[in-house]
């Protein structure tokens, strides 16, 4: 382990570990990992496993300790992969790495699996869902976990803020929408008003379906894999474009 805690390069490898059994090792805490992204990842520089002499991959312990930083740093800090590279690189020189950013916001915990009524209690928080298996919340649970009331919920539908579907649940960011929206109310704000972000959201990610649809119509597992890790990234930096242009905006209207 290296500056600020962060996994460094291990030079000498011995008796590694396959890319198979790496992938076990990383399952329990990251269930959507496969070959195929740890592969990228590895395309990407982000991790530099050894070579047998027949080549096959040797990963060591320090390995998939970073590869865990990778995985968490991407899951629960929304992370592009350019910066983590440029975190692990500077722990590799020994350099102080960028601060950590603080933990992103915690969707509701409470989530109902498709097809199953089971108690939801005690599911994973959505963010380790991102290319899972799909979750969805009942009205009931929205209204309770978003602490909003019908009139407020049916206007944020009638805006396109939420949009159910076609069963009538509502996908696990639907609550922190809810919020965000509650709290910019109170600012004399109301659903009406924001029609824009969602029309902004919409072409965004029609920007993203045209530049990954092609990758996504191989057959080859890593291509997939690739397209989702663009889509992943190119979303992280779609974010940090809308912000800056936000702040840039306000800077201007305060007459800075």
């Amino acid at each position: 382990m290296t500056a600020a805690g962060q996994p460094g390069r291990q030079e000498a490898r011995r008796d590694g570990l396959s890319i198979g059994a790496v992938l076990a090792q990383l399952r329990g805490d990251f269930p959507d990992v496969t070959i195929s992204k740890i592969r990228f990842l590895e395309a990407e520089g982000l991790v530099r496993p050894g070579r047998t002499p027949s080549g096959y991959r040797q990963f060591s312990p320090a390995d998939v300790e970073r590869l865990r930083y990778v995985l968490s740093a991407q899951r629960d800090h929304y992370l592009p992969l350019k910066v983590i590279k440029e975190q692990l690189d500077a722990a590799d020189a020994g350099a102080q790495p960028p601060a950590p950013v603080p933990s992103a916001p915690q969707l509701p915990r409470r989530l109902v699996p498709l097809g199953d009524g089971s108690d939801p209690a005690g599911l994973p928080a959505a963010a380790d869902f991102e290319t899972g298996p799909e979750l969805r919340l009942t009205q009931e649970d929205l209204l309770d976990q978003a602490g909003i009331d019908d009139a407020m919920l049916a206007e944020l539908c009638q805006y396109g803020l939420l949009r159910p579907g076609a069963a009538g649940f509502f996908g696990p960011e639907s609550v922190l929408i809810a919020r965000t929206v509650k709290a910019m109310t109170e600012f004399g704000l109301e659903p009406r008003h924001l029609r824009a972000f969602r029309a902004a959201a919409d072409r965004e990610v029609g920007l993203l379906e045209q530049i990954v649809t092609p990758a996504y119509r191989h057959r080859d597992a890593d291509a997939k894999a690739r397209a989702d890790e663009v889509v992943r990234e190119l979303a992280a930096l779609s974010v940090t474009l809308h912000t800056l242009l936000v702040k840039a905006g306000i800077r201007g209207v305060a007459g800075d």
